[in-house]
């Protein structure tokens, strides 16, 4: 449970935001941290000092819980991909056949679509993935991705955005600016892939594993960087500056072939080491535009370690980490928005779900001067399973007043450890 909560509301700043594009895709996912919310919350004119000290208590307990709930299913995600993490150090004392290693695998990846469920990812199709082949950004490398090496592969994204940045410069010597041109880009996108068993040994992976990757601020076209095995595919105009000095450098050896033949003829043994020397300028040349082409190749791989570099996250068990911890963030935000309105504006007699909505989502766009789309259902349900809300006639719920609240959550966290001392539920236990 965090700590360095402020407990006076006056103590923290006002809020502010940066600016974001006006063509923000609406989604689900609350960009606010949670500490920052419940201190804008606490922080309104109307709640007085007893008010708002028993509000910070209760989003302590609801913290609290939300935590220890998390907290067990990374244990068991955990446990998981254990059998799968190619960065663990530790020795397996069990040996598991193949059947039972391909259930543990299918396993392990729906449970990890259950937590980007949770942290309001949303998995790309494989159209998604092909029109990423089909295209290259300004700042991206054209690759070609051989999908059959894939046992299995799923992408997730987060954050669609459109962000306008300025197009590099491709010809030095223009003396006027790039433009600036609209990007569309994920800002957080995973990846979840096994390899399939090939002959091939010289390829990097192990099919034994599961990999887990996850990167920010990833154009929509340049996906295919982000999987292994693929491989630099040349654009037109790259193509042209190798082939065109090629082309050329032939048709002037040709001419030159003819040119020579009939100077040697005329001039003899001087003229027979005339015609060598411009032979060898052209085969010259001809290595020119071959080293030409290397370089091409190694700028565009340079230009991908470049971006991947920085844009990198996180890998594979530490993708659980993150990716439970955001997912926490998102239940408790939730729950807060929806108890915090219906106790402070429904009154007795309560809000309908789309009221509650309407509400929330009006004052998430008051804060970050953007649409969201609130899961209203999912926060009532989670308000629900822990007793704070209740439900009214014609569909309507109000939540419990302060104390009443209080009370309920205080003794749901003491049954949890007495549940836990009376019938623990380990997360290595295999049923």
């Amino acid at each position: 449970m965090s700590t360095n909560r402020p407990e006076a509301a006056d103590a923290a700043p006002s809020p502010t935001t940066a600016a974001v594009p006006s063509n923000w895709r609406i989604e689900n996912f609350i960009p606010i941290r949670k500490s920052d919310l419940i201190t804008v919350l606490a922080r309104e004119p109307a709640l007085d000092e007893a008010e708002r000290t028993g509000f910070l208590r209760l989003c302590r307990l609801l913290e609290a819980t939300i935590h220890f709930e998390f907290q067990q299913f990374l244990e068991e995600l955990k446990t998981a991909y254990a059998p799968f993490d190619p960065d663990a150090d530790t020795t397996p004392i069990w040996v598991m056949s193949a059947e039972e290693r391909q259930h543990r695998a299918q396993t392990m990846f729906d449970r990890f679509r259950s937590v980007l469920a949770w942290a309001n990812f949303t998995r790309l199709s494989q159209a998604d993935l092909e029109r990423a082949l089909d295209a290259m950004s300004e700042w991206g490398v054209n690759l070609a991705v051989d999908f059959s090496r894939f046992e299995q592969l799923e992408v997730f994204a987060r954050g669609a955005a459109v962000l306008r940045r300025r197009r590099p410069r491709r010809l030095f010597f223009w003396p006027l600016r790039p433009p600036e041109v609209d990007v569309p880009i994920y800002q957080r996108l995973v990846v979840i892939f096994r390899l399939r068993e090939r002959l091939d040994r010289e390829e990097h992976g192990d099919p034994q594993t599961i990999y887990l990757k996850i990167f920010k601020n990833i154009p929509t076209m340049d996906l295919d960087m982000l999987l292994p095995g693929s491989r630099v595919r040349m654009s037109i105009f790259d193509r042209g500056k190798i082939l065109l000095p090629i082309v050329s450098g032939l048709a002037i050896a040709v001419w030159k072939v003819v040119q020579g033949a009939l100077v040697l003829l005329a001039t003899g043994v001087y003229g027979a080491l005339a015609f060598l020397g411009l032979l060898g300028g052209t085969l010259g040349y001809g290595l020119r535009s071959f080293h030409a082409h290397v370089r091409t190749v190694q700028r565009y791989q340079l230009n991908l370690t470049r971006s991947l570099y920085y844009q990198n996250l996180d890998n594979n068990a530490g993708v659980l980490h993150r990716l439970v911890d955001e997912a926490e963030e998102q239940e408790l935000r939730e729950a807060v928005l929806a108890w915090y309105f219906l106790w402070r504006e429904a009154g007795p007699q309560g809000w309908s779900n789309t009221e509650l909505d309407c509400r929330i989502e009006e004052f998430l766009a008051g804060l970050i001067h953007y649409q969201i789309d609130f899961e209203v259902s999912d926060a009532l349900r989670k308000l629900e399973r822990m007793g704070l809300v209740e439900r009214l006639a014609e569909g309507r719920v109000r939540a419990l007043d302060l104390p009443a609240a209080l009370a309920r959550l205080d003794a749901a966290w003491d049954q949890l450890f007495r549940y836990a001392v009376e019938s623990p539920r380990l997360p290595y236990d295999a049923s």
